[in-house]
């Protein structure tokens, strides 16, 4: 079952990391077309070779029209992306001055409760995305320069969000299991190095 859950995470990260990579790639490209446009509208290059940047203006080169908006519904999608994995890793930021001093007994019911919480917060934020998809698909808003209906992003997001939570419930339960029995369910190398 362990299994399953691995490769549902790892399949999401590499699409958030193929995602990440696809803005990465396109925010280097505008930001070389504006640096581009600035330069060959300088007074400089206008007064050397007006006609030569003219042609190449024209083929369009200056920044790609609606970057913010791709990269802004982009990398909310990368973050819910990466999330299951890092849930299913315990690769969260932990601080273990206190629990290092705690029983194995007593940490084991402390990463149980942990872990609720963290599946009722995922799954509390899957909720609220589905709610604002629903609400920004029902007013119809579309981003100002692509004029996309601003629920796609939501609903990329979702699909992540939904991943996290389902990921988060199943590292919830073994936790709990683990707690009550006494028994390890998990792989051991599923804590991270801090």
């Amino acid at each position: 079952m362990h299994g399953f859950f691995d490769r549902l995470a790892r399949l999401f990260a590499r699409l958030g990391g193929y995602v990440l990579t696809v803005l990465i790639v396109l925010t280097c490209l505008s930001i070389l077309g504006r640096s581009l446009s600035t330069i060959l509208n300088s007074d400089i290059v206008q007064s050397l070779v007006p006609g030569w940047a003219a042609m190449i203006l024209d083929w369009g080169i200056g920044p790609i029209k609606g970057d913010f908006e791709l990269v802004e519904a982009g990398m909310a999608f990368a973050i819910f992306a990466f999330l299951p994995l890092c849930q299913l890793n315990g690769a969260h930021a932990a601080v273990d001055i206190f629990t290092s001093t705690l029983s194995s007994r007593a940490n084991r019911l402390l990463r149980a409760i942990i872990e609720v919480i963290f599946a009722g917060v995922l799954v509390l934020i899957a909720v609220q995305l589905f709610e604002g998809m629903q609400s920004k698909r029902n007013s119809g808003q579309t981003t100002l320069y692509l004029e996309f209906p601003i629920w796609w992003a939501y609903a990329f997001s979702l699909v992540a969000a939904v991943a996290a939570a389902i990921v988060s419930i199943y590292m919830a339960l073994m936790r709990v299991v683990e707690s009550a029995t006494g028994r390890i369910v998990l792989p051991p190398n599923l804590e991270a190095d801090h």
